[in-house]
């Protein structure tokens, strides 16, 4: 039992353990501004675009209401009337989050790979070659040489 003890302990303080804590804590807050984004300055706007519907209070009632009573006009009073709903107005609202949180992610990823780009230094082109060989004695000579200095050929 010590030695799982021991073994867990390397495990919990690895740097990769630590990150991922970080990036599962940060993520939460994360989620808590998209979810503040979404609510609070893009459903005003879509509710407004769809004459004044809240999307995520939208549902459809499952099964009938009993004769004599109104139909419930939130999905809170048919929660507190008993009655089944179906709530796609919450699910609508859930794909607008998720994909805000993508598009932040893809940009805020796009971000640092332009960063990444912007820090590495372009590659020179290769030095055009200031030598070459003789053909005769096989010293490396001035590629503007027309004689080689070592064998006194006259080169072409």
């Amino acid at each position: 039992m010590s030695k799982f003890i021991k073994e867990f302990k390397e495990f919990a303080v690895k740097g990769n353990v630590m990150d991922m804590a970080v990036g599962v804590i940060i993520g939460g807050a994360f989620g808590k501004i998209v979810t503040s984004l979404v609510n609070d300055l893009c459903m005003p706007v879509i509710s407004l675009l769809t004459g004044g519907v809240n999307v995520s209070g939208m549902f459809a009632l499952l099964g009938k209401v009993p004769d004599g009573e109104v139909p419930p006009r939130s999905i809170e009073e048919a929660a507190e009337r008993g009655l089944a709903t179906f709530n796609y107005g919450n699910f609508i609202q859930t794909v607008i989050d998720f994909l805000l949180v993508a598009l932040c992610i893809f940009l805020v990823i796009k971000a640092i790979n332009k960063a990444k780009d912007l820090k590495k230094k372009p590659e020179e082109a290769p030095a055009d070659p200031t030598t070459k060989k003789c053909p005769f004695c096989l010293s490396e000579i001035d590629i503007k040489a027309t004689r080689c200095p070592h064998c006194t050929s006259e080169i072409k």
